[in-house]
């Protein structure tokens, strides 16, 4: 009898020190959260960007992203020779050999109405002519990644209605080589076959089986090396076998190629820009012998200013400065530090154009991996989070989430598919925004687009809630202009001379102008 407060006090104890560590592998951040993107319209909605380019000769797969109360009756008029329409399923598939620009009109009808779309196609040299948008895995599972984790993602990318608003990209990170040495079965094995082609390990038992799993959804794949011979992880990567990984990314059916500096950091001065430039281009130049369109994205973290000579190496896409979930506690001081200021100070605006694209890392938006193996929420609020995602669009950066997108909360998709905001990075003209001020914590940036309006993001980088003046006399001659709130997509009527808004802590407020 006398053990029995003693046992009770013991389970107590252990009750409240297991909660607690139960908890916080997904605990969502205390703050409340707020949707500000509306609910989807049941008529049909045709979403994404309006130019696609593509080479010519090279497998053509386009999934046309369309919101709507299914069933929705799809139509492709002016479809040029050589491209075919699945209907039942939306995707578009085929070759153009035949350079040119085709314009095409695409037609969504439901019962609940109709949406048409002007659709171009530009086949040429240039690929990549908005920024990529789609998904890595890095964020969230590491190392340990496999084919299953892979394809639920694909899966995912449907049902949540992702690949509706135009996120395509299935992107693998490091972990899918051999790691040599490893005392796990599944890692181990032979780096290369007879030819000297790089091998999988045991984690992904058919590379082209799981690409073409990932195509028949409409969707692209993504895959991972370095220029140095070990991958950040220490998996075998592609030092010289260049032109055999090539083959065989291109054997696989890969659609994008991130290429990570890593270990070849040992092997030279990886500040120079010479050195990165030709090491770079190596890969670049061999990608572009194959008759496959493969995105080829620069990881090498900003050294060597890559912005200015990115393009020279063949590249659709580079990093600009360290990853941004190195610290999980400070994700949002970097978004400032590697994003607006870095920004802002090397006027990086000017090196974003039509296939060449500026990227300041992943959206780590929903559950995200602690790097403890366990689950959390992003910890940024919010409004960290709509400033975060807003500054991405006007900066033209690729939106690549790296998150659970199996466990996607209300929120969090609401934040990821609000299509007017997206349309502002995926707009055809390509101009990034530049700052326009930066005053008292309040940061102005803005953007050119290709109907002549501008996208306009004022951020909030203070403790408290601020009061913002946006003066049209910074923006040039124009006097009065309809102002839209692009994320609560809401008029908010035409102004004179200037606009005046409250902006919450950390928060934005991102709308459109247009002259009147």
């Amino acid at each position: 009898m006398k053990l029995k407060p003693i046992i009770f006090c013991y389970l107590i104890i252990n009750f409240l020190i297991f909660i607690p560590i139960l908890y916080s592998q997904q605990k969502e951040p205390t703050n409340t959260k707020y949707i500000l993107t509306p609910e989807p319209s049941k008529k049909p909605r045709i979403n994404g960007a309006s130019i696609f380019g593509v080479r010519p000769g090279s497998p053509f797969l386009y999934r046309i992203p369309v919101t709507g109360e299914k069933p929705i009756k799809l139509e492709v008029k002016n479809l040029p020779d050589g491209l075919s329409l699945n209907k039942s399923t939306g995707i578009i598939t085929g070759k153009i050999t035949k350079k040119g620009e085709y314009k095409l009109i695409f037609v969504a009808k439901n019962k609940y109405g109709k949406h048409t779309k002007n659709f171009k196609v530009v086949c040429g040299d240039k690929i990549g002519l908005t920024p990529q948008m789609g998904w890595n895995h890095w964020y969230m599972w590491v190392d340990k990644v496999n084919d299953k984790i892979i394809r639920e993602a694909a899966d995912a990318m449907i049902y949540t209605g992702l690949a509706d608003h135009g996120y395509s990209y299935i992107n693998i990170d490091d972990s899918w080589s051999i790691k040599k040495g490893s005392d796990n079965p599944m890692l181990n094995g032979e780096p290369r076959d007879s030819n000297g082609y790089i091998n999988s390990n045991k984690n992904f038992p058919d590379m082209k089986a799981l690409t073409d799993y990932i195509h028949s959804k409409g969707l692209k794949a993504g895959i991972y090396s370095s220029p140095g011979p070990l991958t950040c992880g220490n998996y075998i990567a592609s030092y010289g076998y260049e032109e055999q990984d090539s083959k065989r990314f291109f054997e696989w059916g890969f659609d994008l190629l991130k290429y990570d500096l890593c270990s070849y950091r040992k092997l030279t001065d990886y500040h120079n820009a010479d050195t990165l430039k030709k090491i770079y281009k190596l890969m670049g130049y061999y990608l572009q012998l194959l008759p496959r369109d493969i995105i080829y994205n620069l990881c090498e973290y900003g050294e060597g200013k890559v912005w200015e000579w990115g393009n020279e190496v063949y590249a659709n896409s580079w990093r600009t400065a360290y990853d941004l979930g190195g610290k999980i506690d400070s994700i949002f001081h970097k978004v400032y530090r590697d994003g607006f200021d870095l920004y802002a100070k090397y006027e990086l605006h000017k090196y974003a154009k039509p296939g060449n694209w500026n990227d300041p890392d992943y959206l780590l938006l929903g559950i995200i991996n602690n790097w403890k193996g366990d689950p959390i929420f992003t910890p940024l609020t919010p409004d960290e989070q709509y400033s975060y995602f807003s500054f991405w669009v006007l900066i033209n950066a690729p939106l690549i989430i790296s998150s659970d997108i199996t466990r996607l909360d209300e929120f969090t998709l609401r934040l990821l598919t609000n299509d007017e905001v997206i349309e502002v990075n995926q707009d055809e003209l390509g101009k990034a925004a530049r700052r326009l001020s930066y005053i008292d914590g309040i940061d102005i940036w803005y953007k050119e687009l290709y109907d002549g309006s501008l996208a306009v993001g004022l951020f909030n980088r203070c403790e408290n809630e601020k009061e913002a003046t946006l003066s049209f006399s910074e923006l040039g001659n124009n006097k009065k202009y309809k102002i839209r709130d692009l994320w609560r997509q809401k008029d908010l009527g035409i102004f004179t001379n200037s606009f005046t808004t409250k902006i919450n802590s950390h928060g934005v407020v991102l709308i459109k102008l247009t002259k009147k």
